[in-house]
């Protein structure tokens, strides 16, 4: 109503309306005229602190927020606030916390006073004016609305940002893999021992590129609660050796001394293997980065009553005793990117914690101190059932000869793929258009055919669909391999007819796994 309204705006007292940071989201005309500037200059753009003098700024600080968390409400407190020619004005503050669809807001109510005796008279006006500014809310929770339908677009274009950027970093360092296998095959054994360090720094920094790329998108499904667990009984023995072999060179270049206590060899849990490998990696990976070169780490399985427990422990920096309560958070990091001399997103142990707490399992961090070094302890219910299943770490497999066919529209991707599967003994064409591919199936049906998904003329699910369709391409082992390595996507490869899934770049053990002709541990591939 209007004279609602008026009553509001022209109250004898200032009334406004702020999160919980002290962003002004509403203020009347009073406070307005007392401020020196208009609601425009105010709402959504400063804080309510800006107008306070540095001792009530932080006594608000100290004071007020910590009683507005616990009691929700701060009364008759005696404040000055600052105009915008920089004079004084004593005020007699009461302040109100609500709480709105899981938002906090602070309801003020300021009384210009010169003496005691007019505190209780404005105090009865500023009583009618909060009831008057409760009217309000309607408004307040359109904007909430509004804010939050902002918002969920925007999360919308993160994610698909996220899974965009890892798609266009997984395809360089596609060809990449590929060429470091060729030259592992051609030049491995007999390399001049002068330039074989050369060929481990390439391996050893593609993998904590690929890590990296990995560890953002698997954190990103986890805060938003769409990863997938694939358990099975698996031996956390062979995992945790799996994991020191994938850290071995990253350990050797800084010189550490790495000692492994395998007290419960036989620990078996129900796990998803992939997940949990990601897991020990990253823990070994932080250690070692957090240990200044020639440092002592160590790495102990045991169990504990019904749990499985792995501590990592390290002599490196150390957590302060007050990073202990952060350490697990998203990005957090110990000194400022600048400091550092080895990088990090700050996400492996925010994936470590959420993996683990997925699995029912949990981590805790130890330090007594900076330069004192640091322990990570992880405990994961051990399964029911204890038994000897296959471990990660197997031998590789051995590729009999097969007839694959490579469709990548990126030449480098195609042809040090091409060139990796002959070296294997396959024989092995290329093609880069989805219609070539085609016609290529049309003339000679391979044994094996590894698509790209990102295709100029058609996706690769379409070509897939029209492979099936081929005489001979029910019996076809089709494989995406492709830089779109969400959940999500696989289950569209698998809904279109692809069998297995691989991520770019490929893991080349999993792809020798699926081309030799024997029964393979599990990977990714199509439900049955």
């Amino acid at each position: 109503m209007p004279e609602d309204d008026a009553l509001y705006q022209h109250a004898p007292c200032g009334l406004l309306l702020t999160d919980a940071s002290g962003l002004i989201l509403r203020a009347n005309a009073t406070l307005c005229r007392w401020l020196g500037h208009p609601a425009a200059a105010l709402l959504g753009k400063v804080r309510i602190q800006e107008y306070l003098p540095v001792g009530a700024r932080l006594f608000h600080q100290t004071h007020c927020l910590p009683l507005l968390q616990v009691q929700g409400s701060v009364a008759q407190l005696q404040l000055e606030i600052r105009d915008s020619a920089g004079a004084r004005m004593p005020v007699l503050v009461n302040i109100v916390r609500r709480a709105h669809d899981g938002d906090a807001f602070d309801e003020w109510a300021l009384f210009a006073v010169n003496e005691r005796h007019s505190y209780e008279r404005e105090l009865l006006a500023a009583r009618k004016g909060a009831e008057q500014a409760l009217e309000a809310r309607r408004e307040a929770e359109h904007q909430l609305r509004t804010l939050n339908q902002a918002l969920s677009e925007a999360d919308r274009r993160k994610d698909e940002f996220l899974a965009t950027l890892s798609h266009e970093l997984r395809n360089p360092l596609a060809p990449m893999r590929s060429a470091l296998e060729v030259l592992k095959f051609e030049h491995g054994a007999g390399m001049n021992a002068g330039k074989r360090p050369l060929l481990d720094v390439f391996d050893r920094q593609l993998h904590h590129l690929t890590h990296l790329v990995d560890d953002l998108m698997e954190v990103s499904r986890i805060t938003q609660g769409r990863m997938e667990l694939r358990r099975e009984p698996i031996n956390l023995a062979g995992i945790v050796r799996g994991a020191i072999d994938d850290v071995g060179p990253m350990m050797r270049a800084c010189g550490h001394v790495l000692e492994v206590r395998i007290a419960a060899p036989n620990a078996i849990v129900d796990a998803d293997p992939t997940r949990l490998f990601q897991v020990m990696v990253n823990l070994l990976t932080n250690a070692c980065k957090y240990t200044p070169n020639g440092g002592a780490i160590a790495l102990e399985l045991s169990t504990e009553d019904q749990d499985a427990l792995v501590t990592v422990r390290d002599n490196g920096i150390g957590i302060p005793a007050h990073a202990l309560g952060t350490v697990f958070d998203m990005f957090s990091q110990l000194a400022p990117a600048l400091d550092r001399s080895k990088g990090g997103l700050g996400i492996g142990l925010a994936l470590v914690r959420g993996i683990l707490a997925l699995h029912g399992g949990s981590i805790e961090a130890r330090s007594d101190g900076e330069g004192r070094g640091s322990t990570f302890r992880v405990r994961l219910p051990l399964a029911p059932v204890q038994g000897v299943p296959a471990s990660l770490g197997a031998e590789r497999d051995t590729v009999e000869p097969r007839s694959v066919l490579v469709v990548d529209d990126n030449v480098d991707a195609a042809e040090t793929l091409r060139m990796f599967l002959e070296l294997s003994g396959c024989q092995a064409r290329v093609a880069h258009t989805g219609s070539e591919a085609l016609a290529m199936l049309a003339q000679c049906m391979p044994e094996v055919a590894l698509c790209d998904i990102g295709l100029p003329d058609m996706n690769g699910y379409e070509l897939a669909r029209g492979v099936r369709l081929l005489p001979g391409g029910a019996d076809l082992l089709l494989i995406a391999a492709t830089g779109w390595g969400q959940e999500s996507d696989k289950q569209l490869a698998f809904a279109a007819g692809f069998d297995h899934h691989l991520t770019k770049p490929i893991d080349f053990d999993k792809l020798q796994a699926l081309l030799a002709r024997r029964p393979t541990a599990p990977l990714p591939s199509a439900p049955r």
